[in-house]
């Protein structure tokens, strides 16, 4: 297994140069020009010029990537042009605030979304059935905003029960918990459901209702723990998702986390911030499915990492 983590690590290179280049060439053709909203509308062109200068904006786009490149390489994610300090360690400030609400989000969600898709597919055509499948479509159908506004509205506002943002406290984490973790809750929930039911037409389910093992043997024995290698998939998706998609909630509740740094950024075209960002996201996406690759000879260890 060691040799194959390592082959796929190697592997994560090629994808990752192509994404740099993406999140680079997205990053200038956004409009506006950062030198001049770092010096001020007034400011004479001198000065601007000398910002320009000083963060490398002067230059030719492919001489500009290349010094990002090679800065990136030994750890150098360059200054963020709004608050002067490293991106590296700005991120590294917002980053517990984003962790914080992914696993509130991860605590309820995936365990109530495989525990409906998988009721529902036990009990297939009930009312059971019915009310899961319905619960999993209201969830995907519920705008994160929507859920977060509501939430403050009713839960904050009316009944004073939780703050109205901030991140202070394990209150101030239930409404976000709801917007991170309904989304993920209602996926699981439909694909654990299609999962579990194409396992329980499979030939060795049968078989071991044939010998005469016990329903629930059957069906968390053999047939559950079998349907979540498509789960795993899906669910390592959703918490890359998570990491990279606390844009609205972070906004919402005015948490000073990594989605909300991408959004001052890009109102600002603070060039370095924003492609620290967006690296780090792919990051997480590649590591995430690196994992989830893994976790594939755990559950089914009939898996080679060959």
């Amino acid at each position: 297994m060691g040799r194959y983590i390592a082959r796929r690590l190697l592997e994560t290179i090629p994808l990752l140069l192509v994404i740099s280049i993406f999140v680079f060439m997205f990053i200038h053709l956004l409009p506006g020009d950062p030198a001049r909203q770092m010096a001020g509308l007034e400011a004479p062109p001198e000065e601007v010029q000398a910002i320009r200068e000083e963060y490398n904006l002067d230059k030719p786009l492919l001489e500009q990537y290349f010094i990002y490149m090679k800065d990136l390489l030994t750890g150098n994610m360059g200054r963020s042009l709004k608050v002067k300090i490293p991106v590296s360690e700005l991120i590294a400030s917002r980053f517990p605030f984003t962790l914080q609400l992914v696993f509130a989000g991860l605590l309820w969600g995936p365990v109530l979304g495989i525990l409906i898709g998988v009721i529902s597919a036990i009990k297939r055509g009930t009312w059971a059935d019915m009310l899961g499948m319905l619960i999993a479509i209201c969830g995907l159908s519920a705008p994160g905003f929507v859920l977060g506004l509501v939430g403050i509205q009713f839960f904050s506002v009316k009944l004073g029960w939780f703050p109205t943002g901030g991140l202070e406290g394990i209150k101030s984490l239930f409404l976000p918990s709801i917007v991170m973790g309904t989304g993920i809750m209602a996926t699981l929930a439909r694909y654990a459901r299609s999962s579990m039911l194409e396992v329980l037409r499979e030939d060795y389910v049968r078989t071991a209702r044939a010998k005469g093992q016990k329903e629930s043997i059957v069906m968390f024995r053999h047939a559950f723990k079998n349907s979540l290698i498509q789960v795993v998939t899906i669910l390592g998706l959703q918490i890359g998702g998570l990491l990279s998609g606390s844009v609205i909630t972070e906004n919402i509740f005015s948490i000073p986390g990594m989605g909300r740094l991408l959004t001052d950024s890009i109102s600002y075209r603070d060039y370095p911030a924003i492609q620290g960002l967006l690296m780090i996201f792919a990051l997480e996406y590649v590591l995430i499915n690196l994992i989830v690759d893994v976790l594939y000879g755990v559950i089914n260890p009939k898996i080679r990492f060959d």
